[in-house]
């Protein structure tokens, strides 16, 4: 906050306890409060009564939130943040809190229900003190001039703030539903909110970085949400190598290849067969049992 803006806060401040102290103390503001009323003003113009009583409908919180919540709303659509709705709700917020206690902790009655003439008539069953109708209209359009971005926009919204939030405060006591001193009060309480927002930006970008880190978190599980289930592939075992019958004599050549003796093919093993040398049979070596090898069976030259 500018050294300007606590300035303007502290002097409002003590224009809003002075308002207070006049009121409680029946000090010559409540006197101009029974002038006016005496005066009646709604019957020396009744002319301006059809016009004004739609103007102060300007003043309501209900019609002037949902006006300046859509012109809000679609700036955070063009700008991508929500700044300008959290900072009217802050706004809102803080103006029903604040007014609202005042309104029921002083229970002033109006000028239709007055009592006692003369009187400053607190602490009774009333609730306009400060006038709900002035400070909301100080709130909700000043709001438009605190989130302007130039500073034409923000000199032309704050005259347009200035207009409603003068006009709809008058128009109340002209028609006789606030005291003059109510309406004194509901601008300043206005104008306090309107300053005391700084305070409260830090607090609202927080709160801002939440809400959309939320958003994001719900638009990807409804993104996974939305996607098809898929069901993952069946595994197929790795088909085994067919076992190969083992040759007789256990020779490891492919099918068809003719054994050679004495050849071993390189990168195999000779069998025990292949390893053993092959030997011609001597020519009448004798076999085993003493018979020899020849054609005919031995037998002595010339014997019969």
């Amino acid at each position: 906050m500018s050294p300007v803006r606590k300035a303007l806060f502290g002097a409002t401040a003590a224009f809003y306890s002075t308002i207070v102290a006049a009121v409680l103390a029946t000090s010559p503001l409540v006197r101009l409060d029974w002038q006016v009323m005496f005066f009646r003003p709604y019957k020396q113009w009744p002319e301006l009564h059809p016009f004004l009583d739609w103007f102060v409908v300007l003043g309501q919180r209900g019609p002037t939130a949902v006006l300046i919540a859509a012109w809000l709303g679609w700036r955070s659509w063009r700008q991508r943040t929500l700044r300008p709705l959290l900072v009217m709700g802050t706004a809102l917020l803080l103006l029903n809190v604040t007014v609202g206690a005042a309104k029921l902790g002083m229970g002033r009655e109006g000028p239709h229900y007055a009592n006692v003439v003369g009187s400053n008539e607190m602490f009774l069953t009333g609730d306009i003190f400060p006038s709900g109708h002035t400070a909301n209209a100080v709130v909700t359009w000043g709001i438009l001039a605190y989130l302007a971005t130039t500073p034409q926009a923000r000199r032309i919204l704050s005259v347009t703030a200035a207009f409603f939030a003068l006009g709809v405060g008058t128009t109340t006591a002209y028609l006789g539903t606030h005291w003059v001193s109510d309406v004194l009060l509901g601008w300043a309480a206005g104008l306090l909110i309107l300053l005391a927002l700084p305070w409260f930006e830090p607090l609202i970008a927080r709160v801002e970085v939440r809400i959309l880190t939320t958003r994001d978190h719900l638009r990807a599980r409804m993104a996974a949400a939305r996607e098809p289930q898929r069901r993952p592939a069946p595994r197929r075992p790795a088909p085994r190598p067919s076992p190969v019958a083992p040759s007789p004599l256990g020779d490891r050549r492919p099918a068809g290849e003719p054994a050679v003796a004495g050849r071993v093919r390189p990168g195999v093993r000779p069998t025990p067969v292949e390893r053993r040398p092959h030997r011609a049979s001597p020519v009448g070596r004798s076999h085993p049992g003493g018979r020899p090898s020849g054609d005919h069976p031995s037998r002595s030259v010339g014997s019969h």
